[in-house]
């Protein structure tokens, strides 16, 4: 007869986590990997991430909310750059704890003004050193910890590849143990607070980031005029905002192929997010300036 009395199951956890680091670390790949669906859009290019997107993540043990965040930089060229930046600084405030997300082998400038505003914040912080799969050394991680952990204060320091979801596990038991006991925030199906709409605009600027060279898609930006479900389709109108006129012509491509490669990709990416299908129409327009003008900013949804 077996005397021992039942052990109690670990207490549910759950709390908010804020992903912080410089522009091209890996931030959106890392919380798409711990989601486990695509919440934000990844791109090679630096500043592919404008907004601040929350990721859900369920787990047996508990639920973390990532906040995925523009890449802190010190250029601030423009008023999108200053919007980013107050972005990626205001998701610190209220976080349970935050990650500071940097590349394998190399600390920059940027780095450490992004450690800066998180000791400022005085949030836990974990160090999460990203790409190590790129580190054909591995012997030179160590003195590369030491280095950048040296009168540095984390909670932790994790090396792991988000895009081959390699070390994740002992990240994701050590998040949980910085967040509260609590039940779930949001359904086990959720995977985000942003809406179809919002994503659906996202996945267009995707393409425009994957596809044109490398200064333009710092001057295009997306709007969705048009999202409305026709039984079981979705229609969607997309525009495609420009900031001089002889972008529009790059944008569109001869005879309209690079437009409508873009749509189609996007398009792709939509119904496999979304789960039907989808019909996608684009334009492209200008507005002069809109990057460096607040009002311009707002009407296309950037915020701080």
């Amino acid at each position: 007869m077996n005397t021992e009395a039942p052990t109690d199951p670990a207490p549910h956890r759950a709390g908010t986590i804020a992903v912080i680091g410089r522009p091209n670390v890996g931030k959106s790949t890392l919380v798409n990997a711990m989601v486990g669906a695509k919440v934000s859009i990844v791109s090679p290019r630096p500043q592919t991430t404008r907004h601040r997107m929350l990721g859900i993540a369920t787990f047996p043990e508990g639920q973390l909310l990532l906040v995925d965040t523009p890449g802190i930089h010190g250029q601030q060229k423009r008023a999108m750059n200053r919007m980013m930046n107050r972005a990626a600084r205001g998701a610190v405030e209220g976080v349970d704890a935050a990650m500071l997300v940097i590349e394998a082998g190399r600390w920059t400038d940027d780095d450490a003004l992004a450690y800066k505003a998180l000791y400022e914040a005085g949030v836990p912080c974990l160090l999460v050193i990203n790409k190590v799969d790129k580190i054909n050394d591995k012997g030179a991680l160590l003195p590369f910890i030491a280095e950048v952990t040296a009168g540095r204060d984390f909670s932790a320091v994790y090396p792991l590849s988000a895009l081959k979801k390699r070390g994740l596990d002992g990240l994701v038991k050590t998040l949980l143990a910085h967040v509260p006991e609590a039940p779930p925030m949001h359904d086990e199906d959720e995977i985000t607070d942003r809406s179809e709409r919002f994503l659906a605009g996202e996945l267009v600027r995707e393409q425009l980031m994957l596809r044109l060279g490398d200064e333009l898609p710092y001057s295009a930006t997306v709007e969705i005029e048009k999202f409305e479900l026709d039984g079981e389709m979705l229609r969607i109108a997309a525009v495609v905002w420009v900031e001089r006129e002889g972008q529009k012509p790059i944008v569109i491509g001869k005879g309209g192929e690079r437009m409508k490669a873009i749509s189609t990709s996007a398009r792709h990416g939509m119904e496999q997010l979304f789960g039907r299908k989808v019909f996608l129409e684009t334009w492209c327009r200008v507005r002069e300036g809109w990057s460096d003008d607040e009002a311009a900013l707002r009407r296309f949804g950037y915020s701080d």
